[in-house]
């Protein structure tokens, strides 16, 4: 099944453009260490799933690109075609010459109902070039405009056109410094609007792949372009074809629909983290060797001390003995344990068929109502990914993102109460009644993932 990836804003363009990338010099690269024919079976469930062949011979991406300023959308489609082995359709663009200046409101309550037809027009057009169409993967910001106020409407729209398609969203979560004096605002909005319309939210937070690219990668000057290259990477682990059955030979015809099946199983949970390792720059590799029973280890407690990369994890941390919690409630629990709903393993490269994952299978790292042998899956391929020997990924529904998100919504009602900025957002029709509907929304959701 094809999934269509929908880039909103400049932040949505510039890393779906490093996706398309990373996924197709993984598919060309001759490192797969895996026979020929897994090889072939595996280029062939890629493309299906991210490009669709033309007559020029050149993968074109399913993808729709939406912009309101015409800038990085230009570059994004310039840049694409000029690789010379991939490109994006010339038709499957929107943008306009004004942007939403940072103001959710502008983009959600004025651009999007505007270009409503024109925008779902591009998106009916890509659907229909799916043989099958598995779903929608958008990629967007939180804290800007475009991406986090027309990004939330044309979610909706999706989920009103598409009702059977499954929708992921992918969210920048932005830098607690703050880029913009309003981003609590926007992320308060966005969040609460998305979490109606989404099947499930997959987080990044720009502080953590930063530190990744400080400390692993070894970058002294961080770019945009080296912090959306490691968020490519990882959402490409995730992506790229893998068995999702035991002992399957066919590799998983439907994405995003097995996502979703995994990780959701509750439509009040529906966050998801995602980590990696090994992570490192592309001339250590040569040098370095890894063993499967050392990665599983380091990534279980990257898992319940929530830690974003294997460096500086916190080895303390344990879950928490059988029998000693007389209830489900958080105050029982040791310090910083992340309890989880349901994990997701994926495992790439040599030996996978061999490695033991019986440790994430520990009913402790569960919340009480779910059997954890439902919790947790593993998928795997021999096939490896992007040069890595091994590599695994492990996608998450925990309470990772409780503290910044309490963060967030807390900043917020700080501004909020004080009135700060917020006839920036009357003006175009976001009341105080919609911020106060998604305080409340997003106060249920903490509250939810805190009792787990």
């Amino acid at each position: 099944m094809s999934v269509v990836t929908v880039q909103l804003g400049q932040c949505g363009n510039q890393i779906g453009h490093e996706v398309f990338h990373a996924v197709c010099s993984d598919v060309r690269g001759t490192h797969g260490l895996c026979s020929k024919k897994e090889n072939e079976s595996y280029h062939e469930a890629c493309k299906e799933r991210f490009f669709c062949e033309e007559e020029s011979e050149v993968p074109v991406a399913r993808a729709v690109l939406i912009d309101m300023e015409p800038k990085v959308i230009s570059q994004t489609l310039s840049t694409a075609a000029r690789s010379g082995h991939w490109k994006y359709d010339e038709q499957s663009h929107f943008c306009q010459k004004q942007g939403s200046g940072n103001n959710w409101a502008s983009g959600y309550s004025v651009h999007g109902p505007r270009h409503k037809e024109a925008i779902m027009n591009l998106m009916q057009r890509e659907a229909e070039k799916c043989d099958r169409l598995g779903g929608f993967f958008t990629i967007m910001s939180m804290a800007g405009g475009t991406g986090s106020g027309l990004g939330a409407f044309v979610t909706q729209c999706l989920r009103d056109a598409f009702p059977t398609s499954f929708l992921l969203n992918h969210v920048i979560w932005p830098y607690s410094t703050g880029e913009v004096i309003v981003q609590n605002y926007n992320s308060v909005l966005t969040l609460s609007h998305l979490y109606q319309s989404s099947d499930a939210l997959l987080v990044h937070e720009n502080d953590a792949i930063h530190k990744i690219c400080a400390q692993l990668m070894g970058i002294k000057q961080i770019s945009f372009r080296d912090v959306n290259q490691v968020i490519a990477h990882q959402l490409g682990s995730v992506f790229q074809p893998a068995y999702v059955a035991k002992g399957s030979s066919q590799y998983s015809r439907n994405p995003l629909g097995d996502l979703m099946e995994t990780l959701v199983p509750h439509p009040e949970f529906k966050m998801l983290g995602l980590r990696n390792i090994p992570q490192m720059p592309e001339n250590s590799l040569a040098y370095s060797t890894f063993n499967w029973p050392g990665l599983i280890k380091h990534l279980r407690q990257m898992l319940i001390a929530n830690a974003k990369m294997e460096e500086g994890i916190n080895w303390q941390v344990r879950p928490p003995r059988p029998g000693s919690c007389t209830s489900s409630h958080s105050t029982n629990k040791p310090l910083h344990f992340n309890t989880s709903i349901a994990n997701l393993v994926i495992l790439r490269g040599k030996d996978v068929h061999g490695v033991d994952l019986g440790n994430f299978r520990d009913p402790s790292l569960y919340t009480s109502w779910l059997n954890p042998q439902d919790a947790f899956n593993a998928w795997k391929t021999p096939r490896a990914f992007n040069k890595y020997e091994k590599s695994a990924a492990l996608v998450s529904n925990s309470q990772f993102l409780l503290k910044p998100l309490d963060d967030v919504v807390g900043k917020a009602w700080n501004m909020f109460a004080s009135k700060a900025y917020i006839h920036q957002y009357t003006k175009f029709g976001i009341e105080e009644e919609d911020f106060l509907d998604s305080f409340t929304a997003l106060e249920q959701v903490i509250s939810s993932y805190t009792n787990l």
